[in-house]
């Protein structure tokens, strides 16, 4: 167990040497990024980003995390296949629905750009794919050329989007820089770690139609709980830009973006590990309770260092690092610090779900925290007043999810060397 043990730090170091970089390229990028937009600039950006979020999560119907467990050649190129298939089709769906709808005058999509609109469906193909082939290298344990190419993707678009910025692009630079980030991440991704290549066809295979049977639990329980988790996190957001104007939708999301990145960062980097050993672990004893405790501390310990600080000196730091006009974001990141923190440590540990095959009970979840943040986001209260009844609900919230996901990872016994 202590070569378990010693791997998976080892492992983990791998990953966030390569995640810090993905992560704190578009963090520096930011200072100078909120001094050459506004609010509502990054907040339209925000929004369309969010619309990706979702609709790639339904591109995969969630089989990059059936990649790591059934990592067998013939059963990856089918899943590669599927998500190929599901990710197109979507795309091409969802382009031609937005624009019918803008067309036809939907209020809700005045306020997006057209290259916005036009680009949504590129950008899910390029996420979903991208997703799918990191999956595949989480399973075969190349985690140092999976960080190599999420650094590149990163540097891509956070120097895309300043370039485009200065000369002039406005808005539309950041959503040209993020594609543009994707397909060189995507394109790095595939030449690093070279998946098994998947032909697209116009219908589904007998095999891969069986591999949707075969992980049917996926798109069953874990594709909806991903999507209201998703909405979850997109729904404050487009709430707060209903009731309280395009200004606070603005400082909300570079809240949300500050807050976010300790979790994409090395929350992340924890979880592209845990999937492996806990798998592995489960496999041979039944349980991946070892596991579970040892990535509990893990992220205890490297959580509460930056929640005191997002706690105590926020409105500071926002003041300081994105100028003045930012240090109302600053206040709103010191409300959500504590639930930021056990975000940070419940979200890895949230794949114990998929490796004891109790989807139903996540699913259950996600239903619950959606219904608290419409609930709470819909009371007639100040901006403070409805994020503060978020962070409480939430937070209590995650407090059952950990002790869910803590006996699903079974009876601990004596795990064979």
């Amino acid at each position: 167990m202590n070569m378990s043990r010693s791997e998976f730090r080892k492992n983990v170091a791998t990953v966030m040497a390569g995640a810090t970089g993905a992560q704190a390229l578009p963090l520096l990028a930011a200072p100078l990024l909120t001094r050459m937009c506004t609010p509502a600039d990054i907040g339209t950006f925000s929004v369309w980003l969010g619309i990706v979020a979702v609709a790639s999560i339904v591109a995969t119907l969630r089989f990059e995390a059936a990649m790591v467990l059934d990592h067998g050649k013939r059963q990856q190129r089918l899943c590669f296949g599927v998500v190929g298939y599901c990710a197109s089709l979507l795309a091409v769906a969802l382009t031609a629905s937005l624009v019918l709808a803008r067309l036809a005058g939907v209020p809700a999509l005045a306020a997006m750009p057209w290259f916005g609109l036009l680009t949504v469906g590129l950008a899910t193909w390029l996420t979903a794919t991208t997703q799918t082939t990191l999956a595949f290298a989480a399973s075969h344990k190349l985690f140092d050329k999976a960080a190599k190419a999420k650094v590149l993707a990163a540097a891509t678009i956070a120097v895309t989007q300043l370039a485009l910025l200065y000369a002039g692009l406005e808005g539309a630079a950041l959503l040209a820089g993020q594609l543009i980030g994707l397909g060189a991440g995507l394109c790095a991704a595939r030449l690093l770690v070279s998946p098994p290549a998947a032909r697209l066809r116009l219908t589904l295979t007998e095999a891969q139609r069986g591999y949707l049977v075969k992980h049917r639990a996926f798109w069953r329980y874990s594709l909806p709980s991903s999507l209201l988790n998703t909405l979850v996190g997109q729904l404050p957001l487009f709430m707060i830009g209903f009731h309280h104007g395009a200004l606070a939708a603005g400082l909300f999301a570079l809240t949300q973006r500050v807050l976010n990145a300790p979790i994409a960062l090395i929350a992340a980097s924890v979880l592209d590990v845990f999937k492996r050993q806990a798998v592995h672990e489960f496999q041979a004893a039944g349980h991946c309770r070892v596991i579970y405790r040892a990535t509990f501390k893990t992220l205890l310990l490297l959580g509460i260092g930056p929640a005191l600080v997002l706690g105590l000196f926020s409105p500071q730091l926002f003041s300081w690092v994105f100028g003045p006009a930012w240090r109302p974001a600053g206040e709103l990141a010191r409300i959500l610090a504590p639930l930021c923190f056990l975000n940070f440590v419940a979200s890895p540990l949230s794949y114990v779900f998929f490796v004891a095959g109790q989807q139903k009970v996540e699913l259950l979840w996600q239903v619950a925290l959606f219904a608290m943040t419409a609930a709470v986001f819909m009371m007639p209260l100040s901006l403070h007043g409805n994020l503060l009844g978020y962070a409480i609900g939430r937070s209590l919230l995650h407090v059952v999810y950990l002790y869910m996901s803590h006996r699903c990872a079974g009876p601990e016994r004596s795990v064979p060397t």
